[in-house]
């Protein structure tokens, strides 16, 4: 069943517009503290953190156009790095590539330019200068 939902998938994607949008999200396989007696996913789900505090299972990674299509998508385990998979995710996208604090990368900014894609994220709070800061 899994190959004919993933041809399905892929045969919906959308075209790419110039203006892209990335995020991703978690998927808890189990309560934090059931992680011990949880044997289904056992090392397949790992634990990870967001913004919303710790979990126990996926990360999915979604690209979308400004017309809410989906360009692309990659499932990953819990503890992987928002920034890992998005080379992967990019690959038929050009123009603008709009994304959260997770994709903040020197590395990954200038590989994404090289490829034709600015990255728009807002910035880090330890970098946001103060209001009376000379620029």
């Amino acid at each position: 069943m899994l190959v004919p939902m993933l041809a399905s998938l892929t045969s919906q994607y959308g075209a790419c517009t110039g203006i892209s949008f990335l995020d991703s999200t978690s998927l808890e396989v189990c309560h934090p503290k059931r992680i011990i007696q949880h044997r289904v996913f056992a090392g397949q789900a790992a634990r990870g953190k967001t913004s919303m505090g710790w979990f126990f299972g996926f990360k999915l990674h979604l690209a979308v156009n400004d017309q809410e299509d989906l360009l692309a998508c990659c499932l990953t385990q819990g503890n992987v790095d928002d920034r890992r998979p998005v080379s992967f995710l990019v690959k038929r996208l050009h123009g603008k590539l709009i994304s959260d604090r997770g994709s903040i990368s020197v590395a990954l900014t200038q590989q994404l330019c090289e490829q034709g894609l600015h990255l728009i994220t807002w910035l880090r709070k330890k970098h946001v200068q103060p209001p009376n800061a000379p620029v």
